[in-house]
């Protein structure tokens, strides 16, 4: 595949100038923006919006897609938009920053209903139930709603960004409950990567309740921070774009499996409740009964917000749930989705469990912690990662930043 054009700082400015102003003119704008999990030249971005968008609206604010990710400080706001504390209160005073506040009821605004009707027809039957859509109730206080994030593969929707800043960026826990589990039943390797999934359909229709104009801001980015393409239009469209070229950077396709995969996770993974991103872009290519090292030696939670549910249901395969569904239905679906994400493929026959491969974690949580969550544990001080390079010969990858290029076999 030839070399992608790298946008540079001037490009990227350039881009931003021709936005069509009048979309915002006199509005009041929130524009949804991603945490500190998602790779994103957010500092570069957001000064370039705020140059154009600032002198034409009648508001302008923002707002963090958190999901259920724990809240982050006006600091951390701060830093993630590259705003320093003295133009923070000269500058950008007027500029409101906002958590999604995912877990207080009377922040959620129901806009609407996927009946069972609904849910049946798009999950083919998989799952049939009456859902409320919630989203934060601020969008009220707007005329229209921007959402400004990348794309890459993802194990819940198939590829992430456009809608889904609204739901589960935005949104309440029962839709976000809803689709991980959709996702969980069709499995990681069934959607990971696929642009039309029923998930991406569950959110699309969610979205399409909000009573504000949606408009979106997406692009594709390197792991070294370049940006390789910006689209603007509405969520559908502009996600449409990136996805398509997200396929073209963010996979790459591997002759064979591998018998080990030491999968380096970021320090922008700093729970396994996003690090899990490194087994789930790796799963395709480690053989069966080969081994995936998730190597983290600063990750020393496994959730801020979900870990004492996830130590009460532990990490397993997908049938061990479904076979026993009446002791594991009352749990939120998304801490059972990501539990089987993390844990991969695999049967469970007879009362014994059998995942396609073994998932070790190389962190600083406990020995006695992961084997009471059914996985794997390696010392982090014993791993020479270097001793894991050049080695695909022998069955061996590494992969020096895991989580958001996905690894699949050739066809």
């Amino acid at each position: 595949m030839p070399e992608l054009p790298k946008l540079s700082t001037a490009q990227v400015r350039e881009w931003f100038s021709k936005l069509p102003l009048q979309d915002f003119a006199g509005k009041r704008v929130l524009v949804i923006i991603p945490d500190a999990t998602r790779t994103a030249p957010l500092p570069l971005l957001f000064d370039a919006l705020h140059s154009q968008l600032r002198p034409a609206v009648a508001r302008l604010d923002m707002m963090v897609a958190l999901g259920t990710h724990p809240p982050m400080s006006d600091a951390q706001m701060c830093k993630l938009l590259g705003i320093d504390e003295q133009e923070r209160g000269r500058l950008f005073y007027q500029l409101g920053l906002f958590n999604h506040e995912w877990d207080r009821p009377e922040r959620l605004l129901t806009i609407g209903t996927l009946t069972k009707q609904d849910t049946a027809e798009i999950s083919g039957g998989l799952l049939s139930l009456d859902v409320p859509v919630q989203i934060n109730s601020r969008i009220s206080d707007y005329d229209i709603l921007l959402v400004m994030g990348p794309v890459f593969p993802h194990e819940v929707v198939g590829f992430s960004g456009g809608n889904k800043y609204f739901f589960p960026g935005i949104g309440g826990p029962e839709i976000l409950n809803f689709f991980h589990w959709l996702g969980a039943l069709i499995t990681n390797a069934g959607i990971i990567g696929v642009k039309d999934t029923p998930v991406r359909r569950v959110v699309d229709r969610a979205a399409a309740m909000i009573p504000q104009a949606r408009r979106a801001i997406t692009f594709v980015v390197a792991a070294d921070g370049n940006l390789h393409g910006l689209y603007y239009g509405t969520p559908e469209s502009a996600w449409n774009e990136a996805a398509d070229l997200s396929n073209q950077i963010h996979i790459k396709r591997c002759e064979k499996p591998y018998q080990q995969v030491l999968s380096c996770a970021p320090p922008m993974y700093d729970e396994l409740w996003v690090a899990g991103k490194c087994m789930y872009k790796l799963e395709p290519v480690v053989a069966d009964g080969g081994e995936l090292i998730i190597y983290a030696p600063h990750m020393h939670d496994i959730s801020v917000t979900h870990g004492k549910l996830i130590e009460q249901v532990g990490y397993h395969v997908r049938d061990y749930f479904t076979s026993q569904w009446e002791k594991f239905k009352d749990f939120p679906w998304g801490v059972l989705a990501h539990s089987t994400h993390v844990r991969g493929s695999g049967t469970y026959v007879d009362g014994v469990e059998t995942p396609r491969v073994r998932v070790t974690l190389a962190s600083g949580i406990p020995r006695e912690v992961c084997e009471r969550i059914n996985l794997g544990y390696r010392d982090p001080a014993t791993i020479d990662v270097e001793s894991f390079a050049n080695r695909e010969h022998e069955g061996v990858l590494l992969v020096r930043k895991a989580g958001e290029y996905l690894h699949r076999l050739a066809e």
